[in-house]
């Protein structure tokens, strides 16, 4: 017979709430069978505390005092076993548990709301304990009274006691129901709480708080008198009553336990996107507001992936262009010398496929009240908590007889623009299980009655690029149901009225399926050719394929300044070079791209065969062809500045350099523009030759 299997950790604490179950005076039993139920339910919650409620009305008063601290007690039994959930992680598990995160939360809310509903019958005990006391005391200053007047008195205490009760706990009920309405937006707290993560609200007793956001988990995004906001747990948390005296009542007699009180020390959230998290749950209101009036649906959030490329340059493709140093930061990891070849090493990765963005269909149509400037796609490698490459964006086109379906170009050749591209290579050398493909549909909008612009998530999908057996997934066409909210929120639906009109047969259920968006994609394998190509590229790469073979280029001309041509490897001098000063600036302007591809395709149909098997040769046409496009536009006065999704901008933008291209053809290269009295240019700056390579490159993150 098999010995029996070592209970998991999070079956432990299951075990413990059943044990704290049988601890609550009237009630009796288990809590039933199966999985994760066998801890506390909801209904044992409510019974529970019903029968607490039970229990005092009957008992006497030295009894009621005894039940207090029986139920103070438990209550902080609870807190502890809550605080000990949240430490779980799905590793410490010897077996695999089915749907371990959401068993997890929801054993985690029916604690939460066992606790509160516990708190709130502390305050009643306390204060008839507190009543008994002082009626106590005022007997013995009391005249001897005859045995009748006694017994009425008597009879009335008990009836005023018995009414007193239920009154306090309808009370009790309409305050926990008032609590949780969405229009109650002042609170105070109940007890001090100190922040246990980064992104938590500390905050003192008595403390008034303005709440914006009630999550169904019992963490609220709220802000304090000096405008900080952050996560506070409901528990601590009283509906706010401008009647001093009503306040101080609660303040006085609810005991709330300081979870950091023993000294543990803050934890600091290990992913580098909080800030961005951060900014969007500040911005929250914004979508609030939106949804509220029926401009965009209940699952569209402030888009997250848009939020990080405000943050900085960490997560955009000009940074990810540039060498890595090794963690010893004396060499570059990604960037090495063959010298019998004399250029830069192929350098083969984990991941290095090609994706195409195909369509999205059944995309739910914002409402009148804003305008849609941008419908795209943000693409990145994820590992289901952190962004571990680039953020690559891809512009969709629809058709106003059609508009919930989003196309995409599957290949841009000629000048087509290469943000119309849905082709996209993706390479990673992560060696994280659960990487794979986020995609964020957007949409970049204005409010017609505000002028406020913004952008927002459409919807997600994550596709993981390696079976549970660690073998890579096939490439195939794949269709992928959207989520709503944020990558870091489960079970939110993009618009969940489509669900809400859902009957409860097959059919209407196969009809509501059909209605859900959807985004399709397809992975394909490489070619030799282009694994020859992308592996000339940074480990670390998410982009076009349409413009691969430029980011060859830069990274042969990189490899040469750096690996062959400087005078020491020690040496840390600025390199003169116009091409590696600049180039990266591209990856930010797609429009300027384009006019590098088209000005090196015009050189390539001039080149002879035998010209194009000298790799020496092509690098040098590569730099006269950069010179004569790319690199006056970029310190011209004529050129406006490059602003997403601004269509009057974007035109202009590609007017100028249409022309400037039309003028370089003609004369044979931009020395002429360069030297015209007509034409002007920004003052000069070193950046613009100077390629200072310790300011560039990127450290070593072993997680990417």
């Amino acid at each position: 017979m098999a010995g029996r299997r070592a209970r998991g950790p999070l079956q432990r604490l299951q075990r413990r709430s059943r044990e704290l179950q049988a601890q609550v005076p009237g009630v009796r039993g288990g809590a039933g069978r199966g999985g994760l139920r066998q801890g506390l339910t909801g209904a044992c919650a409510v019974l529970q505390v019903e029968a607490l409620r039970a229990e005092s009305a009957a008992a006497a008063p030295g009894q009621r005092e005894a039940l207090w601290l029986r139920c103070t007690q438990l209550r902080k039994l609870l807190d502890e076993n809550t605080n000990a959930l949240r430490a779980l992680k799905k590793a410490d598990e010897p077996a695999p548990v089915g749907n371990y995160n959401q068993r997890k939360e929801e054993e985690e809310k029916l604690l939460l709301k066992l606790s509160r509903q516990l708190q709130k019958l502390v305050l009643v005990l306390d204060q008839d304990k507190v009543t008994t006391n002082y009626a106590v005391d005022d007997e013995h200053h009391k005249d001897p009274q005859s045995e009748d007047e006694k017994e009425e008195e008597s009879e009335d205490e008990n009836e005023a006691e018995e009414s007193s009760e239920e009154e306090d706990s309808e009370e009790a009920d309409d305050e926990d129901k008032l609590l949780d309405d969405p229009n109650v937006k002042e609170c105070i707290a109940v007890g001090n709480f100190s922040a246990q993560q980064e992104g938590d609200l500390t905050f003192t007793k008595g403390e008034v708080l303005l709440i914006h956001d009630k999550k169904a988990d019992g963490w609220w995004v709220a802000e304090n008198s000096r405008g900080e906001r952050g996560l506070v747990p409901r528990t601590y948390l009283a509906v706010y009553n401008e009647d001093e005296e009503n306040q101080e009542q609660s303040e006085e007699h609810i005991e709330v336990v300081d979870e950091t009180a023993d000294g543990t020390e803050i934890k600091k959230r290990t992913d580098s996107h909080w800030s961005a998290i951060r900014r969007a749950i500040a911005e929250n209101d914004t979508v609030e507001v939106l949804a509220t009036t029926g401009a965009v649906p209940a699952g569209f959030r402030l888009s997250t992936l848009f939020q990080l490329l405000q943050e900085g340059n960490e997560f955009r493709a000009s940074y990810f262009l540039q060498p890595e140093l090794t963690p010893s930061q004396l060499a570059f990891k990604d960037l090495v010398w063959d010298s019998e070849k004399d250029t830069i090493c192929p350098r083969p990765t984990r991941v290095s496929l090609a994706v195409t963005v195909c369509s999205c269909k059944m995309i739910p149509l914002p409402g009148v009240s804003i305008q849609v400037l941008s419908r795209h796609v943000r693409l990145c490698l994820f590992d289901g908590n952190r962004v571990l490459s680039n953020i690559h964006t891809v512009r969709a086109t629809w058709q106003p007889k059609n508009p919930q379906t989003w196309s995409f170009s599957p290949k841009v050749t000629g000048i087509l623009p290469s943000l119309l591209d849905g082709d996209c290579f993706v390479r990673s050398n992560s060696l994280s299980s659960d990487i794979g493909i986020l995609f964020e549909l957007g949409i970049t909008y204005i409010r017609n009655s505000t002028g406020e612009r913004g952008e927002l998530s459409c919807g997600w999908a994550f596709l993981k690029l390696f079976t549970p057996n660690g073998l890579p997934v096939p490439p195939k066409m794949h269709e992928l149901l959207l989520n709503g909210g944020t990558p870091y929120e489960r079970g939110v639906e993009v618009d969940p009225s489509i669900s809400r009109r859902a009957g409860s047969s097959v059919f209407h259920q196969l009809i509501t399926l059909k209605k859900q968006p959807v985004l399709v994609v397809k992975l394909k394998s490489l070619s030799a050719q282009s694994k020859d190509t992308l592996n000339l590229l940074p480990e670390t790469l998410i982009g076009s394929m349409c413009y691969a073979h430029l980011l060859v280029f830069y990274r042969q001309i990189l490899g040469d300044a750096l690996l062959r041509d400087r005078i020491s490897t020690q040496s840390t001098e600025l390199i003169c070079n116009p091409i590696l000063a600049t180039f990266p600036q591209l990856m930010d302007q797609p429009d300027l791209m384009d006019a590098l591809r088209s000005a090196w395709a015009d050189r390539e149909t001039t080149l002879k065969r035998s010209e194009k098997r000298d790799q020496e040769f092509l690098k040098s046409q590569f730099v006269l062809a950069y010179h004569d496009s790319v690199f006056p536009l970029l310190h011209s006065t004529a050129l406006p500045d490059y602003k997403w999704a601004e269509e009057e901008s974007e035109a202009s933008r590609w007017k100028v350099i249409a022309d400037f291209l039309k003028k370089s053809r003609e004369n044979d290269g931009a020395l002429q523009y360069l030297l015209s009295s007509e034409n002007t240019h920004k003052a000069f700056d070193i950046s613009e030759l100077a390629y200072d390579f310790l300011g560039e490159v990127r450290q070593n993150n072993p997680g990417v």
